[in-house]
């Protein structure tokens, strides 16, 4: 509801106001109640308790709020409203949606103090039951679905806390109609009426019955991604990187293309223009994989570094509850945060105004823990309602001039098992995605190698491992290389250089702005990998026969290679490379 100077009760009052943080006097309350601060009710969480103080912290500016003001106490934890109408809307920190409270302002600046629910509660749906009269339902059981996008059908569950742990109640009653969120779609015999909204408490998981090991990988569509270092449908990932390295684009690639059923994007303290081009881009985008518009499988979150520093703190969670909400449909969900740091730094700023302990370069005690509850809630799981789902999370990293020993990169490495390093090295050469392949990880190859053997081919993990080994041995001969020059080299390490190099340019490279090599299938990626290998093992051959290196790496063939990425008919054009790759080398012995 919109607070306003007549709606907030004095439950307590004011003592303080340090920033985002206040303290009031005489407020019944309890940790994480969500309260109404100051005569213009400014929404804000209770975070500290110490005998008749307690402590809150502000999610919207506190100019103007002093001493004596009113606090008012909801008693209910910081939620989330859950049903349709999460997908296709962009929401800051604390779940208002933004273009709604535009219309209610007549402003793209928002005031202070204003509210909105997170779904509308006036529009009508089409429910179309799962269940009739009679049958047996438990929690998270579908009672009937509806059609929320064009791309995504909504199932509307019983709530997870509506009953106990293998309980199960008889459907009295159930229709199908136009009804809104909160009227009864079905109801129980236990008394419990079910509607389309749900609410959540954002800092509580949702409940699940057994985690388990995935198996499945995030295809994203980035040959280096896919290739070198995969993640799983419910795995973990971190890409940190300096200012510049390509941090976001590779997160907008992933929201782009990933195949998640649904994306949720986190802009936690993003700049402005970047999170201004992800809402102008997305609703044009199509989505790869349905034709369908990109926005209609997403819900963005969007915190930008002007917006108060304690709503960053509670976007991240916003945005994994949502995340776990449609994982309980059986939907695998893509949860893109950027950037984590930011939210660190949200965290140090609200520890220091509460004159905590700090930990390491100020951060507070608690930083691993906090990331730790927020990647562990990311996986594959079996759901109560025994489907099966996913929250996949990736974090972009922000280290402060590139520098990976600082405490949020070094705690996130120690949780995440996918680890993307970009480069500003790579950066500046115009290398992108600038991930460094000789730091970055991934710690999912071996469970996931199964389903790339089964779907793309039998030889993946050796190709693979292949073009490891030519990296890793470039590198160390680069190191010669700068000492003496590449002409004092042997013949076989010069040829291991230039093979090196296509596998950067042509394999390694991708251009997110070309409308055919933004997006690789992993098909596509095997094929330029065996046609890079074709190259290698005929151009040793014939090294072994005799022929010099300037006349192998001079036939007409090889630089199209690096055109590879560009074909949209690629089988045709990678047969036709391979045979000419053949014939001109054998043609010179």
């Amino acid at each position: 509801m919109s607070q306003t100077a007549q709606t907030v009760r004095e439950d307590g009052t004011i003592a303080s106001v340090s920033g985002p943080v206040v303290t009031a006097r005489d407020l019944d309350a309890r940790m994480n109640d969500v309260v109404y601060v100051g005569a213009e009710g400014l929404m804000g969480e209770v975070i500290e308790i110490e005998d008749d103080i307690t402590t809150l912290q502000v999610y919207e500016e506190t100019s103007g709020v002093s001493p004596g003001g009113p606090v008012e106490n909801t008693g209910e934890p910081l939620s989330v409203d859950l049903g349709p109408g999460l997908l296709d809307t962009i929401y800051d920190g604390v779940q208002r949606p933004l273009d709604v409270l535009e219309d209610k302002m007549g402003s793209p600046y928002l005031s202070r103090g204003v509210d909105a629910p997170g779904i509308e509660l006036d529009k009508t749906w089409g429910f179309e039951p799962a269940v009739e009269a009679g049958d047996e339902v438990g929690r998270g059981d579908v009672v009937g679905v509806v059609e929320e996008t064009v791309t995504i059908d909504h199932k509307v569950m019983v709530p997870p806390d509506a009953l106990e742990e293998g309980e199960t109640a008889e459907v009295v009653s159930v229709e199908s109609g136009e009804f809104t969120v909160e009227e009864t779609v079905a109801e129980l015999d236990n008394g419990v009426e079910i509607q389309m909204r749900q609410e959540w408490p954002v800092r509580e998981p949702r409940p699940t019955v057994e985690k388990k090991t995935p198996t499945t990988p995030l295809v994203s569509g980035q040959r280096i991604l896919d290739g070198l270092f995969p993640i799983a449908k419910g795995g973990t990932a971190a890409i940190p990187g300096p200012f510049g390295s390509g941090k976001t684009v590779t997160q907008h690639q992933l929201a782009k293309y990933a195949d998640a059923d649904i994306i949720i994007y986190v802009g936690c303290g993003e700049r402005g223009n970047e999170m201004t081009e992800v809402i102008d881009d997305f609703p044009e985008l199509e989505d790869p994989s349905t034709g369908n518009p990109l926005m209609a499988r997403t819900s963005l979150i969007a915190n930008t570094s002007n917006m108060p520093v304690a709503a960053r703190e509670s976007c991240v969670y916003t945005g994994i509850t949502i995340a776990e909400f449609y994982r309980d449909m059986g939907y695998d969900v893509a949860l893109m945060a950027d950037s984590t740091s930011r939210w660190a730094e949200a965290m140090r700023e609200i520890s220091s105004r509460l004159e905590e302990m700090p930990g390491e370069e100020g951060y507070p005690a608690y930083l691993a823990a906090r990331l730790a509850q927020f990647y562990e809630r990311a996986g594959y799981f079996e759901n109560v309602n025994g489907t099966e789902g996913s929250v996949s999370a990736i974090g972009a990293v922000s280290p402060p001039g590139g520098d990976f020993s600082e405490p949020v990169t070094q705690n996130t490495l120690r949780i995440v098992k996918t680890f993307w390093a970009l480069d500003a090295d790579l950066a500046e050469r115009r290398h992108f995605p600038s991930i460094n392949w000789n730091e970055s990880y991934s710690l999912y190859k071996d469970q996931l190698d199964p389903w790339f053997q089964d779907a793309v081919a039998d030889d993946w993990p050796d190709r693979r491992q292949w073009a490891v080994d030519v990296l890793d041995e470039e590198a160390e001969l680069q190191e010669i290389v700068q000492l003496v020059g590449k002409d004092a080299l042997p013949e076989d390490q010069q040829l291991t250089l230039e093979v090196a190099r296509y596998l950067r340019e042509a394999y390694l490279q991708q251009n997110a702005f070309h409308p055919v090599d933004t997006y690789c299938p992993p098909e596509k990626t095997y094929l330029m990998l065996t046609t890079i290998q074709t190259f290698n093992d005929e151009a040793f051959d014939a090294l072994e026969a005799g022929v010099p290196v300037d006349e192998i790496i001079d036939i007409e063939a090889l630089p199209r290679i690096n055109r590879i990425g560009v074909q949209e008919d690629y089988e045709a054009y990678v047969d036709e490379l391979k045979g000419d790759i053949e014939s001109q080398i054998r043609s010179l012995y």
